[in-house]
């Protein structure tokens, strides 16, 4: 029976791997390879952060690089393009800087994303934060934490397909000798300015080799490994976000001692809610043990991101209140909240920055991605105040 049951779960898997594929070559024919949308200059202008008719006027001086022209004479550009403009304008400013890269002594921030409940909306928010502060300019890693590799599904990439043998995280921390530099797995996505660090089930092997090496004691701690590893590469970012697996484990435990923030997505919800009180419990625990053996926790800022959020529910407003009355400001005064147009994006493993507003009706388009800025901007907020900027 037992040796039935794995060979018919091992073909459910391969069976599934291979539709999975043939709905990728399906939907982004005929390489297989995802293409970031173009922004009408409208769009484009409030990315950059001036006015609409001010692009008009360079791009009729011919300043900076030329739009497409589309139906009516409808302007759009690249995010590549927009990365363009916001360097002229950069040059010919006396003050406003357009280009938001970490200078001077600014350290690189390294935000984790963690929950230890599955559908919490983790990997949703780790992937919209990436991507919403690509298009803002900066600088972005993504680093796929998590076995299941949702968030290197989202960004192009089939796990079981596109991401061979030591082509994670995985490969940079493991213990033996086949380990190598993050910089040689580091992979380019269709968002201009955002690299990621692919995920497959590979991760599992940092879980299994560590208890071995912890007996060793022969090298170096496992708390230290995914902080040093990120240190290798950071001057060539401004941030980091790390989507952490949905478990307390020795990737998520490590991930959190490399952040320089925690962001905890929680769904409003009685279960969900108590799930994250066991979660915080266990973590102060272990956290206290690496700390005591000489890991440095020190946080930016901690906060709170409530997710999947109804505002017409009771319970959950009831659920969001109780929250803010116990944590005060460290949960985000913004909310996400539940969007079909999240969702429907999902099916077709996108998000809805690279999704047009062309594809939903305006109104369920512009809730959703107005609550996704929101907590977005709140968040670079912070960061900005981290590195002592202005609002």
């Amino acid at each position: 029976m037992s040796k039935s049951i794995t060979k018919t779960i091992a073909s459910d898997g391969s069976a599934l791997s291979r539709e999975l594929q043939n709905l990728r070559q399906s939907l982004f024919p005929p390489s297989s390879q995802k293409v970031l949308r173009s922004f009408s200059s409208g769009e484009a202008a409030k990315l950059i952060g001036v006015a609409d008719g001010y692009l008009r006027q360079l791009s009729i001086a011919g300043k900076g690089p030329e739009p497409a022209l589309g139906v009516g004479g409808r302007r759009s550009y690249t995010l590549d393009q927009i990365n363009e403009m916001r360097v002229l304008l950069d040059e010919g400013s006396k003050g406003r800087r357009y280009v938001p890269h970490r200078i001077g002594t600014e350290a690189c921030q390294v935000l984790a994303v963690v929950n230890f409940k599955g559908g919490s909306g983790k990997t949703t928010t780790a992937a919209h934060l990436a991507q919403y502060l690509a298009l803002k300019g900066y600088r972005v890693l993504a680093v796929d934490l998590d076995p299941q590799a949702s968030l290197t599904a989202l960004h192009g990439y089939q796990p079981e397909f596109d991401v061979g043998p030591n082509e994670t995280l995985y490969s940079a921390i493991r213990y033996d000798a086949e380990r190598r530099p993050l910089s040689d797995v580091i992979r380019r996505t269709y968002f201009p300015g955002l690299d990621l660090v692919p995920g497959n089930v590979e991760l599992m092997e940092f879980e299994h080799a560590t208890p071995k090496a912890l007996v060793s004691r022969d090298s170096e701690p496992f708390f230290g490994r995914i902080a040093a590893t990120l240190g290798s590469v950071q001057d060539r970012y401004d941030i980091m976000v790390l989507d952490c697996p949905p478990q307390l484990g020795f990737l998520t435990l490590g991930a959190l001692c490399a952040a320089t923030a925690m962001l905890i997505t929680v769904h409003p919800q009685m279960l969900d809610v108590m799930s994250m009180c066991q979660f915080l419990l266990m973590a102060a625990d272990l956290l206290g043990v690496v700390q005591d053996a000489g890991a440095d926790l020190d946080y930016d800022f901690l906060r709170y991101v409530v997710t999947r959020y109804e505002p017409g529910d009771g319970p959950q407003t009831q659920m969001v209140a109780f929250m803010r009355s116990l944590f005060r400001d460290r949960v985000l005064t913004n909310a996400m909240l539940k969007s079909t147009a999240i969702s429907d994006a999902g099916l077709s493993k996108q998000t809805l920055y690279e999704i047009g507003r062309e594809n939903f009706s305006r109104t369920t388009y512009d809730r959703a991605i107005e609550s996704l800025n929101a907590v977005n901007e709140e968040i670079e907020g912070m960061m900005r105040a981290a590195w002592r900027r202005q609002p």
